[in-house]
């Protein structure tokens, strides 16, 4: 159980390094203490979150942000595998992907995303968006902590 003032634990599941790097010092410059894990694609996510070897000591993640266009598993797979699993169907999860197409929003909600975010092209504007979802899920909303 995490004590209040532990570091919020993330789980970016993005391929990108370009969007890693920006999403690893947006939130180290924001107001909540956090650790970011990194899975640079679907099969290394679900390792992580089931603690599977090389992860066997990761910890559980507070939040899950999931791009879509991902190797080895998508980020459907990824989702898909998240809320039919018993011990981790209650993590957050914030879809931050490329993708403005309507049947991936729908399918995301339809599998029980939290919130989805399209990637904007601008590095400032990617920041803002990044800010936003630190702000609302790490600021204003409680997070399920086991």
């Amino acid at each position: 159980m995490l004590l209040q003032g532990d570091p919020i634990q993330i789980l970016l599941v993005e391929d990108n390094p370009g969007d890693v790097r920006l999403t690893a010092e947006t939130l180290r410059a924001g107001k909540v203490a956090n650790d970011l894990h990194v899975a640079k694609d679907g099969e290394a996510a679900m390792a992580f979150l089931r603690h599977e070897a090389p992860h066997a000591d990761s910890p559980r993640p507070d939040l899950v942000i999931l791009d879509l266009n991902l190797p080895r598993k998508d980020g459907i797979e990824v989702l898909t595998e998240i809320k039919d699993d018993e011990s981790l169907h209650v993590i957050p999860i914030v879809i931050l992907t490329t993708s403005a197409a309507e049947r991936d929003v729908l399918q995301s909600y339809k599998l029980k995303a939290n919130a989805y975010v399209t990637k904007p092209i601008g590095v400032h504007d990617f920041i803002a968006a990044v800010t936003s979802i630190e702000d609302f899920w790490l600021n204003i909303v409680r997070l399920p902590r086991s």
